[in-house]
């Protein structure tokens, strides 16, 4: 596949700094779902794990390391070239269901035969809520499904944006719909 060029602006929802690729450099990608590119954002080599945004597109989150190797701010303009890549990075386990992992040997032994990509999807499902009482449950689920042999989660759909905290209904917040306004009457 050939190297995707673009030119985009960094975007604030929250306390989030995110970069949302443009529809026709998206278009580009092998999936609707999430999806991994290496290339360089400002100049600077990155392995970048793309998530979709729930209306056809992608999106990352910048970190602030990011930010200050490629020199730039939200609302700066970001030039890009990638290209997707194959060699999925682990992902990070959250504390919770590393430790459910460690105490369940058949669920931790097929975790650590999946792929990564796999990994990513059952992390995906798991953090896709703020409720803590569904996210313990998924983690309960998630392990009883791994020792069915379950590789990955089901009935879940990969396409829509699953971070709680930059999502509504699936779907990216526009970065205006962020501010919360006090009304007259609000405490």
């Amino acid at each position: 596949m050939s190297t995707i060029r673009f030119e985009t602006t960094l975007l604030k929802i929250g306390d989030w700094t995110i970069l949302r690729l443009p529809g026709h450099a998206s278009a580009k990608l092998p999936s609707r779902g999430m999806a991994l590119v290496e290339g360089t954002i400002n100049g600077v080599r990155s392995k970048i794990v793309l998530e979709p945004d729930g209306m056809g597109s992608h999106w990352f989150r910048v970190d602030s390391g990011l930010r200050k190797a490629a020199g730039i701010e939200a609302r700066g303009v970001v030039t890009m070239a990638v290209e997707p890549s194959k060699e999925w990075p682990e992902p990070e386990v959250p504390v919770d269901l590393n430790k459910a992992l460690a105490s369940d040997p058949q669920a931790y032994a097929l975790w650590m035969d999946i792929t990564p990509m796999a990994r990513w999807d059952w992390l995906r499902w798991i953090r896709s809520t703020n409720n803590q009482e569904t996210r313990g449950r998924r983690i309960k689920v998630a392990l009883s499904k791994l020792k069915a042999d379950k590789r990955r989660p089901c009935c879940f759909n990969r396409n829509l944006c699953t971070e709680p905290e930059v999502s509504k209904n699936g779907v990216l917040i526009e970065p205006m719909q962020t501010t919360k306004q006090r009304r007259s009457g609000d405490v």
